[in-house]
C-alpha cells in the first residue's frame, strides 16, 4: 500500500497534556509535508493552527478524553473549536451513561452535537477498551441513529486501542453512512494497511509519519 495513500486518511494525532506550541507547530508542518488528512490536536491550540496553517484540516476534541461533560459543556465546547477554525471534531461519550445503559440518552447526545457541527465532521469516541461486546454493538446502533460521521474506537488514554476484532463488530453493525477511525496503539505499518484494508477510513495516531517516513519529532499521544 502506498505510503500516500496511507497518509491521507491519518489524522496526524498530538494530544498530550503538556504539549507546547512548538510540538504542535511541527506536527502541522508534517501533516502538510506528508498529505496527512487531519491534524488533531486540544482545543487550546485550533486557532493559532488555524491561523498558521490556513490550508490544514483542524480536528479537535470534545469531552476528552473521560467523556463524563454535561452535554451542554460539550456542545459549548464544539462551537468554540468551530468558530476557531476546527473543521473535525472528536467527541467522547459518557461512559457511566453505557454502563447505565442509556443508549437513548447517548443517542441523543450525539445528535446534539452533531446539529451544533452542522455539515462538519462529528466522530464519535466510544473507549473499547471500557466495553463489553453488547455495548459497543449498541453503540453503534447509538451512533447510527444520531447521524453521527464516524464512530472511533478509543482516546488513546485508556488500557487499550484499535483492534482487529472490534473493527469488525463495528463494521457489522453500524449503518451505511457511518464511517470508521482505527485509533490507539497503532504503531506500525501492518498495523495500518490492515486497518485500512479492513474499512477504516482514518487512522488517530502520532507515528505515521515516522512509521512510513522515519521523520518524526517523537510526539506521542
Amino acid at each position: 500500500m502506498d505510503s500516500s495513500l496511507i497518509m491521507s486518511k491519518v489524522d496526524h494525532t498530538l494530544l498530550k497534556p503538556v504539549s507546547t506550541w512548538d510540538e504542535v507547530y511541527a506536527l502541522c508542518v508534517e501533516a502538510v509535508k506528508y498529505g496527512a488528512a487531519s491534524v488533531c490536536i486540544p482545543p487550546s491550540y485550533v486557532r493559532r493552527a488555524k491561523e498558521a496553517f490556513p490550508e490544514l484540516v483542524i480536528c479537535t476534541v470534545i469531552g476528552f478524553p473521560l467523556g463524563y461533560n454535561t452535554t451542554e459543556a460539550k456542545a459549548g465546547e464544539l462551537l468554540k473549536a468551530d468558530e476557531e477554525g476546527a473543521a473535525e471534531f472528536d467527541m467522547v461519550v459518557n461512559l457511566g451513561d453505557v454502563k447505565n445503559g442509556d443508549f437513548d440518552k447517548i443517542t441523543e447526545e450525539i445528535a446534539v452535537l452533531k446539529k451544533t457541527a452542522g455539515v462538519k465532521v462529528l466522530k464519535v469516541i466510544v473507549e473499547t477498551c471500557c466495553l463489553t461486546r453488547d455495548e459497543k454493538t449498541a453503540l453503534c446502533k447509538a451512533v447510527t441513529k444520531a447521524g453521527a460521521d464516524y464512530i472511533k474506537t478509543s482516546t488513546g488514554f485508556g488500557t487499550g486501542g484499535a483492534t482487529m476484532e472490534d473493527i469488525l463488530l463495528f463494521k457489522e453493525h453500524i449503518g451505511e453512512n457511518v464511517r470508521i477511525k482505527a485509533s490507539g496503539g497503532i504503531r506500525t505499518r501492518e498495523d495500518m494497511e490492515a486497518f485500512i484494508s479492513a474499512g477504516c477510513e482514518r487512522l488517530g495516531t502520532s507515528s505515521a509519519v515516522k512509521i512510513l517516513y522515519g521523520d518524526a519529532n517523537g510526539q506521542g499521544y
